[in-house]
């Protein structure tokens, strides 16, 4: 299948804030993301998974350039991103949208659902007018399950599982290719975040999207992912077809975090 992302050495490091990690001047520092390469073909769900701290958020927002890394390349359709700036930097980021952890925080409480939702089109679609915005906006949030009304009220009017549904409505608005998960069910109850998770896996089919979801749940994991990357200390441990790294695991970590989980849910 066609790569649509391929990364390559990807790094970065950070300084430790606490002085007990500090070694002289510079202080010490710590690699969250350690040399990584890989590549998301076309279509597919790519996971990432593994426990707090080990790197997972850094990636993702690495891949959208919302962290710059240290070094490496990230390649979209065949363009470096870390070498694109300004208008070109802004064009191909419409192609790539993120849909964040916590419903609650991000999502501005100061503005209506509408407005939160069309925020993109206003900036990447300025020439579209407000009625052709509003018709947008409506048709979107129609799909993720919310009706027209939702676009007066404000995020603190909806439950959590709705506050998700407007985020994803808010990352599909420019119609993208690529959509990166981070931990998108984590703060949602099991059966709220299994609607969300069915969700997402009808509105990949039917937009023809690209994953890649983040989470530290294998359960969560199993019932999305086509291919699996197992992350710890910022390095790929695992990777390989959901299938076969679920069932027939090759790394010890990996087996570690398969038994902590009492049953995976079976297909």
């Amino acid at each position: 299948m066609e790569a649509l992302l391929t990364v390559r050495e990807l790094r970065k490091t950070y300084r430790r804030g606490s002085a007990v990690f500090s070694q002289g001047t510079g202080g010490a520092r710590f690699t969250a993301v350690d040399n990584l390469s890989f590549s998301v073909s076309r279509g597919e769900t790519f996971a990432v998974v593994g426990e707090s701290g080990c790197g997972k958020t850094t990636l993702a927002r690495m891949l959208l350039r919302l962290i710059e890394p240290d070094c490496g390349e990230i390649l979209f359709e065949g363009r470096n991103l870390l070498a694109l700036h300004g208008e070109e930097l802004r064009s191909q980021r419409r192609q790539m949208q993120m849909v964040f952890q916590d419903p609650f925080a991000s999502l501005n409480p100061r503005m209506r659902v509408g407005e939160i939702v069309a925020e993109p089109l206003a900036i990447h679609e300025p020439g579209l007018s407000g009625t052709e915005r509003l018709a947008r906006t409506a048709t979107i949030l129609g799909r993720v399950g919310l009706n027209e009304d939702a676009m007066r009220r404000y995020p603190h009017e909806f439950s959590g599982g709705q506050r998700q549904r407007i985020g994803i409505a808010r990352a599909l608005i420019l119609k993208p290719k690529l959509i990166v998960a981070d931990e998108p069910v984590s703060a949602l109850d099991v059966s709220v975040g299994a609607q969300v998770l069915l969700l997402l896996q009808e509105l990949q089919r039917e937009f023809a999207l690209t994953y890649i979801f983040i989470s530290h749940s294998l359960p969560v994991v199993a019932q999305v992912a086509t291919r699996i990357a197992v992350m710890r200390a910022g390095q790929f441990v695992e990777t390989g077809p959901a299938d076969k790294v679920l069932r027939l695991p090759q790394h010890d970590y990996t087996r570690e975090l398969l038994s902590a989980v009492p049953e995976l849910p079976r297909s």
